[in-house]
């Protein structure tokens, strides 16, 4: 019902920036919670940020609040992700998510709809 393309990874240096954008079709898109979650190897995935369905509200992991900003374009159903101040430890498949509520969670398991993920790689 929700389909997630993510674009925008790639292999950055120490300090660099990167904008992860996620462009999502299918019903009634504009009305979910949508957020960004990574996995690095060998670790579970984990919570980076949402935004809840009018972008009006944000979350975002202490691992990166400060460094990366979160933002929604209903017009244009595309989810973005600035990261700043990259760091090594930011290494991770990057996923987009979505659910069928209004309100974003930091749950993994309450997003059913997810992207291909798009690979951040940060050399020191």
């Amino acid at each position: 019902q929700v389909q997630l393309v993510e674009s925008g990874g790639g292999l950055v240096q120490a300090g660099d920036s990167l904008r992860l954008s996620c462009a999502a079709s299918g019903r009634a898109v504009s009305s979910k919670a949508m957020g960004w979650f990574r996995q690095a190897p060998g670790k579970e995935r984990e919570f980076v940020a949402g935004v809840n369905w009018s972008g009006a509200t944000t979350y975002y992991a202490d691992s990166v609040k400060g460094r990366f900003t979160l933002s929604r374009d209903n017009a244009k159903n595309t989810l973005y992700l600035q990261m700043n101040s990259l760091k090594p430890e930011d290494t991770a498949v990057y996923y987009c998510a979505a659910r069928s509520s209004s309100i974003a969670t930091m749950a993994v398991a309450s997003y059913e709809y997810w992207g291909q993920g798009t690979q951040v790689t940060v050399s020191s």
